[in-house]
């Protein structure tokens, strides 16, 4: 299995290493595709404003996002899309929420990934399995449960 990861940071500071962000992608996608490949780009509050702001209409930063690339049909191109991840956002949330950052970081990373796949959280159901899978994907890195009420 093999996932090729374009690792871009924007910004400089406290971040993942290129190792981590690989092994949190393979964690995540290693149990529904062979290969792929995918950029994460680490960003700044800014950057993530006006992308959420211009992708989604949500004026403020967030966490991650997710831009699935749709491969024309009959093309063998395995590229899954784009992660964009806040890392100002992706700290602050793991303080607020008193969870380890590498550990949110790495929930993000996978979450993002699901994405891709075209796993999303629109209704109770689909978010239910998705939160269960990361659940599970977390916990076979030793990363507790991001779900559980931690404050």
């Amino acid at each position: 299995m093999s996932f090729d990861c374009d690792i871009q940071y924007e910004i400089e500071g406290d971040l993942p290493s290129e190792e981590d962000f690989q092994t949190w992608v393979h964690a995540a996608l290693s149990a529904h595709l062979k290969e792929g490949e995918l950029c994460i780009r680490v960003v700044s509050a800014e950057e993530s404003q006006t992308l959420n702001n211009t992708y989604r209409g949500k004026n403020k930063p967030t966490n991650v996002l997710s831009f699935p690339f749709e491969v024309p049909e009959g093309i063998p191109l395995q590229l899954l899309g784009d992660l964009v991840i806040c890392a100002d956002v992706v700290a602050t949330e793991a303080t607020e929420q008193n969870k380890a950052l590498l550990d949110h970081w790495a929930h993000m990373v996978i979450h993002g990934c699901l994405h891709l796949i075209g796993f999303d959280h629109i209704n109770n159901e689909d978010a239910e399995e998705m939160e269960t899978l990361e659940q599970e994907i977390l916990a076979s890195m030793n990363i507790a449960d991001p779900y559980a009420d931690n404050n």
